[in-house]
């Protein structure tokens, strides 16, 4: 069962300059953790901001993808960049804001992600796999290209995939009941922005298998 939804535009546009930007600066913030040079700053800020939305225009064959169809992430990317790095001074504590960046990047582009694929037909359990690797997708090369293991899946990281799968399923689950629109785009990037902030919060995370190693 298939539901092509309707794009709006304008939706989409806002959602993903925001996820952009909230990337880019997760990226940069990085990036200043790692005390790299100005040039590293902006691209990691540029890989984080564009990697998601690439891979998902990729995935559904939109080609080239929107990223180098138009200058407006690009700029956005390097507009978070130059922020942070004139600021970094002054960003007592950069380990949380990298976080709280990073959780608003992952929902927003869920968000993004999911609404793109259903508006190309796909199914809800493809629609949601390639909102969540929208979501995740940005975050993993960041983390590469910073040299740490991913945050998504790092067994001592909190819950990550979890909250992009909600923001996800939220947006499949509207579409399907012909109410997804603004609201429920915002409830969507409220939901999983909540849940990951809360799992910092909390140190909720995922379950490991228990395995009993023979001696």
């Amino acid at each position: 069962m298939t539901a092509q939804v309707p794009l709006d535009h304008a939706l989409q546009t806002a959602l993903d300059v925001g996820g952009t930007f909230a990337f880019a600066a997760s990226g940069a913030l990085l990036a200043v953790r790692k005390r790299f040079d100005v040039v590293g700053l902006v691209i990691l800020a540029a890989i984080t901001a564009i990697g998601g939305g690439v891979i998902r225009d990729l995935l559904l064959g939109s080609v080239p993808p929107l990223a180098f169809r138009t200058p407006t992430y690009l700029v956005v990317a390097l507009a978070a960049a130059a922020v942070t790095f004139v600021a970094a001074p002054q960003l007592e504590r950069l380990a949380p804001a990298v976080l709280v960046f990073d959780a608003a990047g992952l929902a927003l582009f869920c968000v993004v992600g999911t609404a793109k694929a259903l508006s190309f037909g796909l199914g809800p359990l493809p629609a949601i796999g390639v909102g969540i690797t929208t979501g995740i997708g940005g975050g993993i090369l960041r983390d590469i290209l910073a040299g740490d293991v991913p945050v998504v899946v790092r067994r001592d990281s909190e819950l990550y995939a979890v909250p992009a799968a909600l923001a996800c399923v939220i947006v499949v689950a509207t579409a399907y009941a012909h109410r997804y629109g603004t609201a429920a785009a915002a409830a969507a990037v409220l939901a999983a922005f909540a849940l990951r902030m809360l799992a910092v919060w909390r140190h909720w995370r995922a379950p490991v298998p228990r395995i009993i190693w023979p001696r």
